[in-house]
């Protein structure tokens, strides 16, 4: 079996400098294959792509095995922690022998790699997997294809799927509460606004995309712009900040305070499975869902390769993402999910992120 290669953002950060120079801005002889002249039609990933999406089921996962054995392995530039990217990538190599190189790092530091490599006509990655609101970048600037099997896309909920890309897992902000300490917990967002919480609830100092994914679900709900900011009033009123969703739920955990208002469900499980007395079930309805997701891209130098992973992380990797404690995007969730607009949060967050802060002045924050 071949074991997967992994580097680092920081291993990698100086080959990149050295494969842009390397390109002087020119496709190389193997980028050639797939690049071609945007203008001039369809990269040669794209046709694959056509092609093979006639397919379905089983000789759909025959052809691509078959395809994905005449090519070199797999590129994915990932924001997934190690640990996770080190499952995937091991139970993804293990299932089908193909070799992986993996760019780990931040997000962001993801994006802008792939939009310098596009702009110097390299084809890096075949596969991307990171957060909504780069995908949404990504998007926007129409370096990917979406791919994988119309099948699976089917089984993810409607807020996980997008025209280029498709959520591969889910951050889902939900209550938490701390079982020794609230009888309680709340049913309804509007719950947390309930004075009887004063002095026991807590937010997470950066989750200005759950205020503006709450605010909007509100608004659209029919609550008057007053009435929205009135609910956000009562709720820090007598609350505490933290800074981290793992010192929220340590803190918690610790009896700091009783209810945190939006820690990821993953974060909190984790805690209870160590035995923290935490709880987040009954989920609160609806839930507000961040996605991450993956796609592949229109220069993929493996196109097949490429679709069999998404294929296989949309199916079988789904059940690797649930043993490292993310939520899968293909989850059966009985709560509503309201999604994280990736496209308002790439174009408003600077203003959602300072509102937020305005919203937290002057509350109490403890945990560094």
């Amino acid at each position: 079996m071949r074991k997967p290669r992994t580097l680092t953002s920081t291993a990698l950060a100086a080959g990149a400098v050295m494969v842009l120079a390397a390109c002087g801005g020119n496709p190389t002889s193997s980028s050639e294959g797939s690049n071609g002249d945007a203008a001039s039609g369809p990269t040669g990933a794209e046709q694959l792509y056509e092609e093979v999406g006639e397919l379905s089921g089983q000789e759909r996962r025959d052809r691509l095995v078959e395809l994905a054995a005449e090519e070199d392995g797999l590129n994915l530039y990932t924001s997934m922690n190690a640990d996770m990217v080190d499952a995937v990538t091991e139970a993804f190599t293990e299932a089908f022998d193909i070799d992986v190189s993996t760019y780990r790092a931040g997000s962001e530091t993801v994006l802008q790699r792939i939009l310098q490599e596009q702009d110097a006509g390299f084809a890096g990655n075949d596969v991307v997997e990171t957060n909504a609101t780069e995908l949404m970048a990504l998007q926007q600037e129409d370096v990917m294809a979406q791919c994988a099997s119309p099948e699976r896309i089917a089984e993810v909920p409607e807020a996980g799927v997008y025209d280029d890309w498709v959520a591969t897992r889910f951050n889902l902000f939900a209550p938490s509460w701390n079982v020794n300490i609230i009888n309680d917990p709340p049913k309804v967002w509007e719950d947390l606004a309930d004075p009887k919480y004063d002095g026991q609830l807590a937010l997470e100092l950066g989750d200005y995309d759950w205020y503006m994914a709450l605010t909007n679900y509100w608004l659209e709900e029919g609550k008057s712009q007053e009435e929205v900011d009135q609910l956000w009033a009562d709720i820090v009123d007598g609350a505490k900040v933290v800074k981290g969703h793992t010192v929220m739920a340590e803190l918690m955990s610790a009896g700091q305070y009783g209810l945190a208002s939006s820690n990821y469900t993953y974060i909190v499980e984790a805690a209870m499975a160590d035995g923290a007395p935490l709880e987040t079930q009954p989920y609160i309805n609806p839930i507000i869902a961040r996605p991450n997701g993956g796609s592949c891209m229109k220069t993929a130098q493996n196109p097949a390769t490429a679709m069999l992973f998404m294929d296989w992380l949309l199916e079988e990797g789904q059940a690797v993402l649930a043993d490292q404690a993310a939520t899968p995007s293909t989850v059966q969730i009985e709560s509503e999910l309201i999604p994280v607009d990736g496209q308002l949060l790439l174009d408003e967050g600077s203003e959602w992120s300072q509102r937020y802060d305005d919203l937290l002045s002057g509350v109490e924050t403890i945990g560094g």
